[in-house]
């Protein structure tokens, strides 16, 4: 329940008047609107935690461009264009998140990481909520951060033992929009809906890119694939939002069935509906008191339990209407171990 917008990337476009950015940012050009201050008033009027994406480096920047020359022994970049952009942000727009990135190039001792985070983390005005991400320095990555990306699109395969986020883009090939796309380089509901799945499974979060064109428009294609997770959410989010991995994460004989739970809830969400209706769960432990409910659906299924472990849970002729359309199915088990 949080959005991160690129308040600035690579290329050195602020979408906020940034002191420091003279006549290249979204105030002075463009629209002419404060993009940064826009969206997160209309987020927190929703309710919804505000993420700030900020690239340290700038591709084409003169100043950088010098540092780097000098193997980054100077640091003109930094201290007139970096960390007063950042210092900047958190002032003006108080974010929940900083979603930092471009620390590749160049080590902590150049990019002052350490001095701002001190300062973010114990004297800025959201020092006790503020959350950020593992990309401070080029050697960072997967080792220090409120939550690690480490990497883009990473999959960890194991659960992890820190806090971690999965971030992903609609477009197979570009963070950015690309006017050539096409359909089949786009990631359909189904891919989004398992990869949501599997991430949270691992105790993970799932942040989903879509690329705005110049106007600043979300494409129709964008916008219903979107508004197709929204709509699976509205009905399987229980098992999402607020969950924790269970001590299972997956069925060890298929990956279509991956785990959460809530306190002593199981859940167990299935991406392919099985043929004969009778879903197998090896791992949930039944006892007398389990009971089994669909999500989105009303009344009990009916269960049995496994010959060998696990329980068989009877699932409906077929998949019921309000839901069919979907890409997965959760069941929510109560009374097992």
């Amino acid at each position: 329940r949080y959005v991160v917008l690129t308040a600035k990337h690579h290329e050195g476009f602020t979408n906020w008047g940034s002191p420091v950015s003279w006549s290249w940012n979204s105030v002075d050009a463009g629209p002419h609107r404060d993009l940064v201050g826009e969206l997160g008033q209309a987020l927190r009027e929703s309710n919804i935690r505000y993420g700030l994406y900020h690239s340290l480096l700038e591709w084409f920047n003169p100043l950088y461009l010098a540092d780097k020359e000098s193997g980054f022994k100077t640091q003109s970049f930094v201290l007139q264009k970096t960390m007063p952009e950042l210092y900047d942000l958190v002032l003006r727009y108080k974010p929940d998140l900083i979603w930092s990135d471009g620390d590749w190039e160049a080590p902590e001792s150049y990019w002052n990481s350490t001095s701002f985070l001190a300062w973010l983390y114990n004297d800025s005005p959201v020092k006790d909520t503020v959350v950020v991400n593992d990309r401070w320095c080029n050697n960072c990555s997967c080792h220090h951060g409120g939550y690690y990306n480490c990497a883009d699109k990473y999959k960890p395969g194991t659960l992890p033992t820190h806090k971690w986020e999965m971030c992903s883009s609609v477009d197979k090939l570009s963070w950015g929009y690309r006017s050539n796309m096409r359909i089949a380089e786009l990631m359909d509901e189904a891919s989004i809906i398992e990869e949501l799945v599997q991430t949270v499974s691992f105790g993970g979060n799932y942040l989903l890119n879509v690329g705005p064109t110049s106007e600043g428009v979300i494409v129709p294609i964008f916008q219903e694939r979107l508004l197709a997770l929204g709509r699976w959410l509205d009905t399987n989010g229980e098992a999402i939002y607020e969950s924790k991995p269970w001590r299972v994460q997956m069925e060890n004989s298929t990956n279509s069935v991956w785990y959460t739970c809530k306190g002593l809830v199981v859940y167990a969400i299935f991406l392919t509906w099985p043929q004969d209706n009778l879903l197998k769960l090896s791992s949930p432990v039944p006892s007398p008191d389990t009971q089994v409910t669909m999500l989105g659906l009303a009344g009990a299924l009916k269960w049995q339990k496994s010959p060998d472990k696990g329980l068989l849970i009877t699932l409906p002729c077929v998949p019921p209407s309000p839901i069919s359309a979907q890409s997965g199915w959760t069941v929510k088990l109560e009374g097992v171990k």
